[in-house]
C-alpha cells in the first residue's frame, strides 16, 4: 500500500537549465508533488532507482545524453517500463513529437511551459499511485 495522500506523486524533472529545474519544482511541489531534479540523463538514471519516480519530466536538448535516449533506456528497464515520461522543449515539431513517441514518450510539453500544465500532466498520466512500485 502506498502510505502517500492520494494527491501526492513522486516526480523526476530532468533538465539542464537550473531556472526550468526551479520553476517546475516550485509549480509541483506547490501542487503537493515530491519532487527529485536531475541536470543530465546520466544523473536521471543514477537517481530513478531510489527514487522510483510516478512520472519523469524530461528535456530533449541536453549535453551527454539527450532526452530522447534518456527516455529510451528507463522504457527499457523492466521497473520502470511503465513509468510515463514527458518530455519538455521549446522544439515541438512533428518530427521532434514524433522522434519522442518513438523513444517511449507518453507525452510531449513546450517550453516555457505554465505551472498548470504541468500539473495536468501528473494528473493525467499519473493519477492512482506509485506506478513503479519495487519488485
Amino acid at each position: 500500500m502506498d502510505p502517500r495522500p492520494a494527491a501526492t506523486r513522486k516526480v523526476l524533472v530532468v533538465d539542464d537549465s537550473l531556472t526550468v529545474r526551479r520553476s517546475a519544482e516550485r509549480a509541483l511541489r506547490g501542487g503537493g508533488h515530491e519532487v527529485l531534479l536531475a541536470a543530465d540523463g546520466f544523473e536521471a538514471l543514477a537517481l530513478i532507482h531510489d527514487f522510483a519516480p510516478d512520472l519523469v519530466f524530461c528535456d530533449i536538448l541536453m549535453p551527454r545524453l539527450d532526452g530522447y535516449q534518456t527516455c529510451a533506456i528507463i522504457k527499457r528497464h523492466p521497473r520502470f517500463a511503465a513509468v510515463p515520461v514527458v518530455m519538455l522543449s521549446s522544439r515541438d515539431g512533428v518530427f521532434d513529437i514524433a522522434r519522442a513517441r518513438l523513444a517511449g514518450a507518453s507525452d510531449h510539453l513546450a517550453k516555457p511551459f505554465m505551472a498548470e500544465g504541468l500539473l495536468e500532466a501528473v494528473a493525467r498520466y499519473a493519477p492512482s499511485g506509485a506506478v513503479a512500485e519495487a519488485p
